[in-house]
């Protein structure tokens, strides 16, 4: 796909990894729909980054919300190209100790957001016909499990097996759909467990670049899975 001109839907764009899928997306020409919950930090996102990005205040757990949205800005004269499905929170508890608040929190978001934007995008994209992409934000936990994390591998999971099916349906339409997995980021996000990011983690612009490039591809090749590791995931050791 040539990404200049194109326009990308972006849910969690105001995390570290949707900060820097953001700015990749835009310095390639892409005009982006930046979801998230954080007016503030939209606001300053778009005077970042300027007339391409186009900040959306929005609660993706919310269906009837969801669809609004779709219907007041997209049509089939104005259809996303793409949707990354980036927006995601992780919780970790071991399984006893996990509240039903904190189960429903995950599944809400991490899974029941994903299908409610991705199946009203999708019905766009197939009208129009020509290469559209989907990419769906996974993680090394959806492959394998972990403690503490019972929860959070379960969305994971899901996320995958979401992801294998929806390209089985969509391909034909030449909607492209992609499973992209990491292991650690350097952005905080497993404090909660009781890890704190190090720059041996990877970096959320080298995985945006990545994503471009899965972008990029020529219209009848697809990278449906990839799945990123940090070559040392250990934090360095600091010699004083």
């Amino acid at each position: 796909m040539i990404l200049d001109k194109k326009i990308a839907i972006l849910t969690g764009a105001t995390g570290g990894m949707g900060r820097a899928i953001t700015s990749a997306l835009i310095r390639n020409g892409v005009m982006v729909y930046g979801i998230g919950r954080n007016a503030d930090t939209l606001k300053k996102i778009q005077e970042e980054e300027g007339e391409n990005f186009h900040p959306a205040q929005l609660d993706i757990t919310d269906e009837a919300k969801v669809d609004q949205w779709i219907k007041d800005n997209f049509s089939a004269t104005h259809c996303p190209d793409i949707l990354i499905n980036n927006a995601g929170v992780g919780s970790f508890h071991k399984i006893d100790e996990t509240t039903t608040g904190t189960w429903l929190e995950m599944v809400n978001t991490n899974l029941n957001g994903m299908f409610y934007i991705t199946s009203r995008v999708a019905a766009l994209m197939k009208q129009k016909g020509t290469s559209s992409h989907i990419i769906n934000i996974g993680s090394i936990l959806g492959k394998i499990g972990r403690v503490k994390s019972a929860a959070y591998c379960t969305t994971k999971f899901g996320v995958h097996g979401f992801s294998a099916a929806l390209l089985l349906e969509l391909r034909q339409y030449n909607i492209k759909v992609t499973c992209f997995s990491s292991g650690s980021i350097e952005t905080g996000f497993f404090k909660t467990s009781g890890i704190e990011p190090h720059e041996n983690m990877l970096h959320p612009s080298d995985l945006a670049n990545s994503i471009i490039h899965i972008l990029q591809t020529p219209d009848n090749m697809l990278i449906d899975e990839i799945v990123v590791r940090p070559l040392n995931p250990k934090a360095p050791e600091h010699i004083i």
